[in-house]
């Protein structure tokens, strides 16, 4: 069983958990991540990610899906019970219905095995932006009793915050950049870092559970027939 390590770079970087039961790649993903500013921490298994996770506050977590005991899914979906932190798959099974799963267990993005480590880095860097407040809020848009601040990223319902998944906050960014407006499924998959449609679908079902009264009968995130969703903001 290969220990769980950590290593220093920059104040300030990037915290990030790899979790992958083969030493090859986590040797590799530490060795490009922390090349490119972040810091790494490594843990061979589900067991030895939890109890990193216990002691230490990541910024982003990348997790092997195909792992012996628990496996990345089984980890994501225990680990969004508890946690809003960015959570990026790395599998070896391409169909998009084993992609789709991994949404639905709460995973932000997922990058299919053999990659590109530079694609990697880009993909971590994209969900760090979304998942991190920006010092100004520029605009906050008003739908039913929910309010949602575009520039930190933050919806509250009734005064109250509510819990956004990186991917959730990047869906509801995008879509607030046009309230009342159809943006397609297509546009909302690229400006959310997703290469399906259908995960864009995922996201949305997610966050109608947040946002709606009835997240059977929608109010406020509408489906446009033939073209996509919209924000009908008041």
């Amino acid at each position: 069983m290969a220990m769980a390590d950590l290593n220093q770079v920059a104040e300030g970087a990037a915290h990030v958990l790899i979790v992958d039961d083969d030493d090859r790649i986590r040797t590799l993903l530490k060795r490009y991540l922390s090349e490119n500013g972040f810091r790494t921490s490594t843990a061979g298994n589900a067991a030895e990610a939890r109890r990193l996770l216990r002691g230490v506050e990541f910024d982003l977590l990348i997790l092997d899906v195909m792992m012996p005991g628990e496996s990345g899914f089984d980890l994501t979906k225990s680990v969004r019970a508890a946690s809003n932190v960015p959570i990026l798959l790395l599998t070896a099974r391409g169909l998009p219905e084993d992609r789709i799963e991994g949404l639905e267990r709460g995973a932000d993005d997922y990058l299919s095995k053999p990659f590109e480590p530079r694609e990697l880095v880009l993909r971590a860097n994209a969900l760090l932006r979304r998942a991190r407040p920006v010092a100004l809020n520029r605009k906050a848009l008003t739908f039913g009793d929910c309010t949602f601040s575009v520039g930190r990223g933050e919806l509250r319902r009734n005064g109250e915050l509510i819990k956004l998944t990186a991917g959730e906050t990047g869906l509801l960014k995008a879509l607030a950049q046009k309230p009342g407006e159809a943006i397609s499924r297509q546009a909302l998959a690229e400006q959310t870092s997703t290469s399906l449609e259908r995960s864009v679908d995922v996201q949305v079902t997610r966050l109608r559970k947040k946002i709606e009264e009835d997240p059977r009968a929608p109010i406020f995130l509408q489906t446009v027939r033939g073209v996509g969703y919209a924000l009908m903001a008041d």
